[in-house]
């Protein structure tokens, strides 16, 4: 009984040059990307100086909110509690160069979140900072 399939067709390699001859320009590859990293990425012996606000300074510091909404949904400015109607008055005035920072706690809704951005963007401020704490 003949054969169904025909047999595999070989350049008349053994299997493991043709292996070879398959992982040869791999390892060209990561020659040629170990070279580019090498020359890419000089080491220096100056280290980088520090970036401002870094280090033990930042850990002390922390921003300033113009505008507190706390998880009952109350809006506070400087302490004190504010309606949607005395809101723009104990704000800073709507400025292009400086946007305003309002920090929300944890467990504040959305929506109450976007009522407030609503009353802002009526009031005319476009440039608005959500402040967050890093994760723990």
């Amino acid at each position: 009984m003949s054969d169904l399939a025909p047999p595999p067709i070989t350049s008349g390699k053994p299997l493991m040059e043709r292996l070879e001859d398959a992982l040869l320009p791999l390892i060209n590859l990561v020659f040629l990307l170990l070279m580019f990293f090498i020359v890419a990425g000089q080491i220096s012996d100056t280290p980088l100086p520090d970036l401002p606000g870094t280090g033990d300074q930042a850990a002390n510091e922390l921003p300033r909110a113009d505008l507190i909404i706390t998880a009952a949904g109350d809006w506070q400015v400087d302490g004190q509690t504010v309606g949607a109607e005395d809101l723009t008055s104990v704000l800073p005035a709507p400025d292009k160069e400086a946007a305003l920072k309002i920090a929300a706690e944890q467990d504040i809704a959305m929506a109450e979140l976007e009522s407030l951005l609503r009353v802002l963007e009526n009031s005319g401020y476009e440039e608005v900072i959500l402040l967050t704490e890093p994760a723990s």
